[in-house]
């Protein structure tokens, strides 16, 4: 609690990583309810402008090595829940 977690994400891809590469990082609530997009990445990180996770996410990553990490800033209990992350290369999905 109040210290900065970071979220592994790895992945490989059988095609060339290119722009098109997107990384969608999702979270739902421990007690459930809406998934949201709290991170998008395509060439550069597009944080969320909303909700919980605002101006608290970074990103870690460096897709060239396979890696779409993020960091979240003072993490608190109520953060808890499941966090997805979602790799597309297309056409590697």
């Amino acid at each position: 609690i109040g210290e900065q977690v970071s979220l592994k994400c790895w992945f490989s891809s059988s095609s060339p990583i290119t722009e098109s590469l997107t990384v969608d990082w999702t979270y739902q609530p421990l007690a459930g309810g809406q998934m949201e997009t709290i991170f998008h990445y395509q060439s550069v990180p597009y944080p969320t402008t909303v909700g919980k996770f605002k101006d608290r996410i970074s990103w870690l990553g460096n897709v060239a090595k396979g890696d779409a990490s993020i960091a979240i800033q003072s993490p608190a209990i109520s953060d808890n829940g499941t966090f997805i992350c979602s790799v597309k290369n297309p056409p590697d999905v």
